[in-house]
C-alpha cells in the first residue's frame, strides 16, 4: 500500500473517510512494524515499517486502506527484563486503541516472550512468530445513526442498579431467538426490555464488556475468565458478546435500552490487564512498551507491582497511559453513548507513587472532564495493596460499593447480636462513611449480593462455600460470607426450610430497597437463581452462572411479584430515597423529626437501648413531610410518614405502633410474611401492639385523612 507519513493524533487506527491513520506510542521502542492480514486473518499480506516518530507516537497513513482491514503491530527494541524492557518483534501485538478485535487467542508457548520451560524463566528469548494465533485488529467506521435516542439521564437519588453478564443473562432465555443469545443482540430483544421495565430497575450495569482473554491455565481445564476482569483492549467491545461483528450491535442495545428509560453502566478494569505477572505472555502493552504501561518493582524492574492480585498493575502515573484510560473512558461516553463506569478496584487507580490519594492525577483528572461530568462514576473503593481499603475515601462526584452495607445487612438477618446500631447506620445511609465534602446519600451503592460471591439464593441455602467446580480444591473465593442454611446445605424438599428461606430472601431484598443511597440488584437474585454455592464463579461460563429462565420463573413467580413489588414501593414514596442524609434534626409542622428510631414499646430508641447486643427488632419511622427537598424545577417533593419495622428474632415481636401527631392509624403497605409481599391493607391502631412474626419485614404508612375508609385492625 501507499505510505504517508501521517498524524500522531489521534492515537489508534482512525478511518477519516479516504484513508487511515495508524498511530501507536511507544517511548522505548526502536522501530514499529504495521502488519496487515487477509480477510481470513492467517496471512500477513504486508508490513510496513512506521516511518514517523513524533513525540514518542510512531504513526503513518494509508490511503488506500479502508473500515474491515485486520491489523497487527510488530515492535522492536531491547529485550532486557531486568531493566523493564520486553521487545520481542516475532510476536504480533494488538492496539491499545483498536475499536474492534477479529478471532480469539489460540494458546501456544508461542505467546510467550521467552522460552517457556527455559532455566532462565523470561531472562530467555523466543523467536516463534505467534501471529496466525493472534486475534487481529479491526479498523471500523464509527459512524452510526443515533436518531432520536435520548439519555434517560436519571437522577442518582432515584436510580436502581441491576448488576448483569451481558451473555449469562440471555443464554437460556427461551424468549430470545437462539442466534443471539449471549450477545449485545439478545439484550436489546424485546423480550429483555420488557423484562427489566417491569422489574422496575433504571439502570444495567454489565460486567466487562471489554476485549479479554481466557487464561491459559484456564482453558487447559475447559473453563474460561467468564466475568472479564483479564481486559487486553480497552476501546474493543468482547466479541463473543457479538452476534454480527460490528460495533452498531452494541449501540443497538444501548438505543433501546435508552428508549425504555433504562441507562447503561459499564464496569471497567483499568486497574491491570490479561497479561498477567513477569512470566504472563506477550500480547499487547508487554510488548509495546513494557517500562510505560506497567508499574515495575523500583528496586528490580524484572518484576511487576501486584496491588491488584492479578500479576500486574498498569501505570496511571505515566501521562500516555492516563490518556489511554481518559480517551477510553470518553470514548465509551461518545462514540458508545453509555451513562456510567463501575470500576474494578478503583483504589488502584488512584494511587500515586506514596499511596491512595484522593487528589491522585487519575481522580482530579475525571473529576475535570467536561464529557464525565455528566456520567455516574461508581468505585469498588479496595484493592490489596498497603492501606488498600478506602470506603467513604473517594472524592465528590463518585459513589462507591459499600461492603460494609453488604456484611451488616447479611449478619443482621441471620441473626447475629449486636448488630443494629451498625444496621441503623447503614439503612439510612451509611453517614458515617459518607457524609464529606458535600457528599449525598446515593454516594452508598448498597448491595447485598453481587457477582463476587453468593448469589441470593446460595446466601439462604449454604454455610460455607462450594467452589470445588473451579479446580482450585476449594481454596479460592471468600469464606466469610455470613450465609446460613437455616438447617440443610443447599437444595432441600423439606418445606419448613424452603419457607424460612423464602422468607429470608423477602427480608434481604426488603432491606435493600427500603434502604436509603443506591440499591444494586444482583441478576438473577429475584428469580432465585442458584450458582450451587460456588461463591467464585468467576471462571463458570455455562448452565452454573447462566440464568435458568424457564426453571426459574416457574418456581419462583412469587420472589419476582415481591422484588417487583418493594421497587415499585421505593419509587413510589420519595422519602425512601432522600438525596440528603437524616439526622433526626429537620420536623414536619407537626413537630416530627424525619427520621425516628423505635423500639417494640413504641418508644423512640434511647442511647443506652442501642447499646442492648441482645435487640434484633426495630421500627424505623420516615417523615415525608420534614425537610426542604426539591425537585430540579424547585417544585417540593411530598411524601407521607412510613414505619419499617425489622424483626431478625426467630420469635414474634408484639410491637406498638407509635402515636405521632397527625396520625389515625398505619396502613400496611409491605409484609414479607406473605409470598408476594402484599400488606393486609387494615388501618392499625396507633399505641396498640401488633405481632410482628419472627424475621420479618412489615411498612406501614401513616393514615391521616380522617375520610380514610379503610378497614380499621382492632386488636
Amino acid at each position: 500500500m501507499t505510505v504517508w507519513p501521517g498524524r500522531p493524533h489521534p492515537l489508534g487506527a482512525d478511518w477519516d473517510g479516504f484513508g487511515v491513520n495508524f498511530a501507536l506510542f511507544s517511548a522505548n521502542a526502536e522501530k514499529v512494524e504495521l502488519c496487515l492480514f487477509d480477510l481470513a486473518s492467517q496471512r500477513e499480506v504486508e508490513r510496513i515499517v512506521m516511518p514517523e516518530q513524533t513525540d514518542e507516537v510512531w504513526h503513518c497513513y494509508l490511503p488506500e486502506a479502508r473500515p474491515g482491514l485486520l491489523y497487527g503491530y510488530r515492535v522492536h527494541g531491547p529485550y532486557d527484563p531486568a531493566n523493564g524492557h520486553r521487545f520481542n518483534p516475532h510476536k504480533l501485538l494488538l492496539d491499545p486503541y483498536a475499536r474492534a478485535l477479529y478471532g480469539a487467542i489460540r494458546w501456544s508457548d508461542a505467546h510467550f516472550g521467552y522460552r517457556v520451560g527455559s532455566t532462565r524463566e523470561d531472562l530467555s528469548f523466543d523467536r516463534r512468530d505467534n501471529a496466525r494465533a493472534m486475534p487481529k485488529c479491526r479498523v471500523v467506521d464509527r459512524a452510526f445513526t443515533w436518531g432520536g435516542e435520548r439519555r434517560p439521564n436519571v437522577p442518582w437519588s432515584e436510580s436502581i442498579v441491576y448488576e448483569a453478564h451481558a451473555r449469562g443473562f440471555t443464554m437460556l432465555n427461551p424468549l430470545v431467538p437462539r442466534p443471539l443469545r449471549g450477545t449485545f443482540a439478545g439484550m436489546s430483544t424485546q423480550a429483555v426490555i420488557d423484562y427489566l421495565r417491569a422489574l422496575g430497575v433504571t439502570a444495567v450495569e454489565f460486567l466487562p464488556v471489554h476485549a479479554h482473554t481466557d487464561d491459559r491455565h484456564l482453558v487447559a481445564q475447559g473453563l474460561h475468565n467468564y466475568w472479564g476482569y483479564n481486559s487486553i483492549g480497552f476501546f474493543a467491545p468482547e466479541p463473543r458478546f457479538m452476534s454480527s461483528g460490528a460495533l452498531s450491535e452494541f449501540k443497538t442495545m444501548v438505543a433501546r435500552l435508552h428508549e425504555a428509560g433504562i441507562e447503561v453502566i459499564l464496569d471497567v478494569v483499568y486497574n491491570h490487564t490479561g497479561e498477567g505477572n513477569h512470566l504472563g505472555p506477550t500480547l499487547s502493552f508487554r510488548g509495546i512498551d513494557n517500562a510505560s504501561y506497567y508499574r515495575l518493582m523500583p528496586d528490580d524492574k524484572r518484576y511487576y507491582v501486584n496491588d491488584t492480585g492479578t500479576g500486574n498493575t498498569l501505570n496511571l502515573v505515566h501521562p500516555r497511559v492516563l490518556q489511554m484510560v481518559m480517551d477510553s473512558l470518553r470514548y465509551w461516553v461518545t462514540d458508545m453513548h453509555v451513562d456510567g463506569f463501575r470500576f474494578d478496584l478503583a483504589t488502584v487507580l488512584g494511587r500515586e507513587s506514596y499511596g491512595y490519594d484522593p487528589g491522585s492525577g487519575f481522580l482530579d483528572a475525571v473529576r475535570q472532564d467536561p464529557v464525565l461530568a455528566g456520567v455516574k462514576l461508581i468505585a469498588e473503593p479496595w484493592d490489596i495493596g498497603p492501606g488498600g481499603y478506602q470506603v467513604g475515601n473517594f472524592p465528590p462526584g463518585w459513589a462507591e460499593w459499600n461492603d460494609r452495607y453488604r456484611d451488616t445487612v447479611r449478619a443482621f438477618w441471620r441473626g447475629d447480636e449486636g448488630k443494629l446500631p451498625e444496621l441503623a447506620g447503614r439503612i439510612a445511609g451509611s453517614a458515617d462513611l459518607f457524609e464529606k465534602r458535600g457528599r449525598k446519600a446515593w454516594s452508598s451503592v448498597n448491595f447485598v449480593t453481587a457477582h463476587d460471591g453468593f448469589t441470593l439464593e446460595d446466601l439462604v441455602s449454604y454455610n460455607d462455600k462450594h467452589n470445588w467446580a473451579n479446580g482450585e480444591g476449594n481454596r479460592d473465593g471468600h469464606s466469610a460470607n455470613f450465609s446460613c442454611n437455616y438447617g440443610v446445605e443447599g437444595e432441600t424438599g423439606d418445606p419448613a426450610v424452603r419457607q424460612l428461606r423464602d422468607r429470608q430472601k423477602r427480608n434481604l431484598l426488603a432491606t435493600l430497597m427500603l434502604s436509603q443511597g443506591t440499591p444494586m440488584l444482583l441478576a438473577g437474585d429475584e428469580l432465585g437463581h442458584s450458582q450451587d454455592g460456588n461463591n467464585n464463579a468467576y471462571c463458570q461460563d455455562n448452565e452454573l452462572t447462566w440464568i435458568d429462565w424457564a426453571r426459574r420463573q416457574s418456581e419462583s413467580a412469587d420472589l419476582l411479584a415481591f422484588a417487583r413489588r418493594v421497587i415499585a414501593l421505593r419509587k413510589a414514596h420519595p422519602v425512601l430515597r432522600r438525596p440528603s442524609f437524616l439526622h433526626g434534626l429537620a420536623a414536619s409542622p407537626a413537630g416530627l423529626k424525619d427520621i425516628v428510631w423505635y423500639t417494640p414499646l413504641g418508644n423512640e430508641k434511647t442511647a443506652e437501648q442501642w447499646r442492648n447486643p441482645h435487640a434484633r427488632c426495630v421500627g424505623l419511622l420516615l417523615n415525608g413531610h420534614a425537610g426542604r427537598f426539591l425537585n430540579a424545577e424547585g417544585r417540593r417533593i411530598e411524601d407521607g410518614v412510613l414505619l419499617i419495622v425489622l424483626n431478625a428474632h426467630h420469635d414474634t415481636v408484639s410491637f406498638v405502633l407509635p402515636s405521632v401527631p397527625g396520625g389515625r392509624g398505619w396502613r400496611s403497605l409491605l409484609d414479607t410474611r406473605v409470598a408476594d409481599g402484599a400488606g393486609d391493607g387494615r388501618m392499625h391502631l396507633s399505641g396498640r401492639p401488633v405481632p410482628i412474626d419472627g424475621r420479618t419485614t412489615v411498612v406501614f404508612q401513616l393514615v391521616e385523612s380522617p375520610g380514610d375508609d379503610l378497614v380499621t385492625a382492632r386488636q
